[in-house]
């Protein structure tokens, strides 16, 4: 049996249409429905409904997207381990993500990393929230991930960078030069504010503070928040991270007192990684300690 047919159909159902998932995958359109279908046939159930805007799961889709998502985990520990046993720097390693090291830090680490094992592979997935990150290791369906401390769900974590929250405002605003930026002008001035989902990080930040801000915004990415503050939409509570080397003209403020992210990278059981991602993850911790600051 080939895994092939149902990591096409994995990527599918994340993608929600063939289009998307035959571009993620590099294969044609035609030959991401093909394999659908053949699988359909060789299940014996329709397992996603074709529509306009792109495909859902059925429920017969629903009920084996676990065991299917298992199925595919066990194959990939599988053809890790027989790596490991042939002495072979090689393998997949499966990476989550979110956006601000997925733009900052891993082009620069998969780079280096490259260097030393140039016939491991990776695939990388961002995602939104820490929570969906854990999820994704927890799951198998990521080898490791970055994310923030404390584990919700008791992962194995490795610490790398205290990541400090910062007040950003448009260039020329009155408050631009305060250090540090003043509490009150916090709750007076129109906030556009990252959607957080369950992770309350920045929410926090303003209930210690004891201020009520006044939300005009609210936008899940970073750079769209960096983009509306340079256009003096209002202004905004980002870690470090998100705002370093911004696309965008802006100016980065102290906030009144000082908060952190604690970024780690993490993975489900440190003993029973594949060799291919237990290099990846030492490489991870040596290249943030160095630079990590920068």
């Amino acid at each position: 049996m080939s895994a092939t047919k149902y990591q096409i159909f994995l990527k599918t159902v994340e993608c929600g249409s063939f289009t998307k998932a035959a571009e993620e995958l590099n294969f044609s359109q035609s030959g991401i429905s093909h394999a659908i279908s053949s699988l359909e046939e060789e299940l014996g159930v329709t397992l996603l409904s074709r529509n306009r805007g792109g495909v859902t799961l059925t429920g017969d889709g629903r009920a084996l997207l676990p065991q299917i998502q298992q199925l595919c985990t066990e194959y990939h520990r599988l053809a890790q381990q027989a790596a490991d046993l042939r002495g072979m720097d090689a393998g997949l390693v499966k990476v989550a993500s979110f956006s601000s090291v997925s733009a900052q830090w891993l082009p620069m680490i998969l780079k280096s990393f490259s260097k030393l094992y140039p016939a491991i592979e990776f695939e990388i997935q961002t995602c939104d929230f820490y929570d969906q990150i854990e999820e994704l290791i927890i799951t198998g369906q990521a080898d490791c991930g970055f994310l923030r401390m404390p584990s919700l769900k008791g992962l194995q974590v490795y610490p790398l960078h205290l990541d400090q929250l910062k007040v950003i405002v448009p260039c020329g605003h009155p408050l631009a030069n305060s250090d540090p930026f003043p509490v009150e002008a916090l709750a007076t001035e129109p906030v556009i504010q990252l959607e957080e989902g369950d992770d309350y990080e920045i929410r926090a930040a303003f209930d210690e503070m004891g201020v009520r801000p006044h939300v005009r915004y609210i936008a899940r990415e970073d750079r769209t928040i960096l983009s509306m503050v340079s256009n003096g939409l209002g202004i905004s509570l980002l870690p470090e991270l998100m705002v370093r080397h911004s696309p965008y003209p802006l100016v980065v403020c102290q906030p009144p007192k000082a908060f952190y992210r604690r970024i780690a990278i993490g993975v489900k059981d440190e003993k029973a990684l594949s060799n291919s991602t237990q290099r990846f993850v030492d490489h991870v911790r040596a290249w943030v300690q160095v630079n990590g600051f920068k």
